[in-house]
């Protein structure tokens, strides 16, 4: 009997997790620093240096259009102990590849679609999609910095400031799907002031990162960080610092250790990397 190799059945799993974070238009920070101030008088900054991941355009994205090399499964005998594979053995799996490379186009290219039309019509699979992503954030408001690393990967500065009349929202790209918020400031009632940081956490719905990068660190032990199935994306490790300075009344936060309080305003700092295992999240009085 023959079945699939490991590493081709560990890259489907990962491909198969990839297609169902096309719905999110999946977005991550990598290494960062990012400041948020709120004063008493209603003004407000914010700011995010460092790192941004776009998932849509890495290789990982890629993965499953650009695997067009043939790799014969493995074969087992009747103990299911591994053996040889026989040439008739080989030549079967290879007809059986052949025979799926029509459904394997039309099912990168329906995902380069889906991808599309969440990234305000960027073809992700465009060698300029990158340079079109950059023009389209470069003319957005408090975009100072944006620097395409490659794969995916852009090193940005971003910087806004006003009054906090109504909620704030980073990432906000024109014609993106609305997911995967890095930061989110919400307005209630009688001054007070939700924020909430979702993907500055390693685990949960709000970052699946940490789950595809066990993933892609399983396919990675398998054959290396080369092989058959193509070189392996070189997802960027979310390591970084959110830091909230206010002069208003601390209600709630999850940090380790409470507000740092000196001269001046109070400091919330975490530190975020892949072993945060709760999104950053503090209320806060800004009234009189």
């Amino acid at each position: 009997m023959n079945v699939p190799s490991p590493m081709r059945t560990a890259a489907a799993a990962i491909l198969a997790a990839f297609a169902l974070m096309l719905t999110g238009c999946f977005v991550t920070p990598g290494k960062f620093t990012s400041e948020l101030a709120l004063d008493r008088n209603g003004s407000f900054s914010f700011s995010y240096e460092g790192e941004i991941f776009f998932l849509g355009l890495s290789k990982l994205a890629q993965m499953d259009a650009a695997n067009k090399e043939f790799e014969a499964g493995a074969c087992f005998d009747d103990e299911f102990e591994p053996r040889e594979c026989t040439a008739s053995e080989i030549e079967e799996q290879r007809a059986e590849w052949d025979a799926q490379a029509e459904e394997r186009a039309a099912r990168a290219q329906k995902e380069a679609q889906q991808m599309a039309q969440l990234m305000g019509g960027i073809d992700p699979t465009d060698p300029e999609a990158a340079e079109e992503l950059r023009t389209l954030l470069l003319r957005h408001r408090g975009w100072s910095r944006v620097e395409h690393k490659g794969d995916g990967v852009f090193d940005v500065s971003y910087s806004v400031s006003g009054q906090l009349t109504h909620d704030m929202m980073f990432p906000v790209i024109e014609g993106f799907s609305p997911a995967n918020l890095f930061v989110e400031v919400i307005l209630r009632d009688d001054n007070v002031v939700r924020v909430n940081a979702p993907a500055f956490a390693a685990q949960g719905e709000a970052n699946p990162m940490s789950s595809l990068m066990g993933g892609m660190a399983g396919l990675a032990a398998m054959g290396g960080s080369k092989g058959k199935t193509g070189d392996l994306p070189n997802l960027p490790t979310m390591d970084g610092t959110f830091t909230i300075v206010t002069n208003g009344q601390i209600l709630a936060n999850n940090t380790d250790e409470g507000p740092a309080r000196g001269v001046g305003p109070s400091r919330l700092v975490w530190k975020v990397d892949q072993r945060s295992p709760a999104a950053p999240t503090a209320l806060i009085n800004l009234g009189n």
